[in-house]
């Protein structure tokens, strides 16, 4: 009986320890005040901000007043250099449009490297009914134009058509001194055309290929233009009206989307 107790030992902490890893990376649990700022300040640790983040905005869809604590932090990690960070928090602070600092730090964002983040200021901007992102969700109804990173060859499985996720690896260009850089897809969607096949020679910043936005991301860009597109972009919404290639929750947002335009310009 006491040999077996060593190993019933090692099962129960086991157990234990895949319980509190579970338990410490499930972002569904509550957070107090105190390890909400604690989990925000952590920029080593990517989750804790992340879980953080997803805590204040169910204060803020709760209209709990005390989300207002943290907004200095969240304007400032609109402008941190780690992407996810700025991404969530570009999305986030359109669950406040009443915030004239959100509204300034998203203005900013609009012009951010990445074209992930850019989307989803021009999304939350909307919420304020400014209209400063419109270009950006016209070009979220557009093919995305992805350039080689570097001059070399290119190394790639990738064929058209294919669903990517963002982060994916889409290609590596192996550079004339050995060194292969890798580019990963900066958007969800499916790429549309590739422009350079696996063993072709490319120069910097040269077309590589096309990705077509995911579903969600052409839904929420139509919806978005229902309040502050122009008369310019009706040719391109009724395209996706009149499409067989789409689904028909988008078909039907782009007619909606057409018929308030409309209605706005003609009062």
């Amino acid at each position: 009986m006491s040999a077996s107790r060593p190993i019933l030992f090692l099962a129960v902490l086991f157990v234990a320890a895949t319980f509190l890893a579970w338990y410490f990376s499930w972002f569904g649990r509550g957070l107090s005040d105190a390890d909400i700022s604690k989990y925000l300040a952590d920029e080593k640790n990517p989750r804790h901000v992340q879980h953080a983040l997803l805590q204040i905005q169910q204060k803020m869809e709760q209209g709990d007043p005390t989300a207002k604590n943290w907004y200095p932090q969240l304007v400032t990690l609109s402008g941190n250099p780690e992407t996810e960070f700025r991404l969530t928090v570009a999305w986030l602070m359109g669950f406040d449009n009443k915030a004239p600092e959100f509204h300034d730090a998203l203005l900013k964002l609009l012009k951010d490297p990445e074209p992930i983040v850019r989307r989803n200021a021009a999304l939350a901007l909307v919420r304020f009914a400014d209209g400063s992102g419109r270009e950006e969700l016209v070009a979220m109804l557009r093919p995305y134009v992805v350039k080689s990173p570097a001059d070399g060859t290119v190394a790639s499985s990738m064929r058209e058509g294919a669903t990517v996720a963002r982060r994916t690896l889409l290609t590596r260009i192996e550079e004339p001194d050995g060194k292969v850089v890798e580019l990963r897809s900066p958007l969800p969607g499916r790429i549309e055309k590739i422009a350079k096949l696996n063993g072709s020679q490319v120069k910097r910043d040269e077309d590589l290929l096309t990705i077509n936005s995911d579903e969600e991301s052409v839904w929420e860009a139509l919806r978005g233009l229902a309040l502050v597109g122009t008369a310019e972009d009706l040719p391109l919404i009724q395209s996706y009206a009149n499409s067989n290639d789409v689904s028909k929750r988008v078909k039907e947002q782009a007619d909606l989307t057409a018929k308030a335009i409309s209605q706005r310009l003609h009062g």
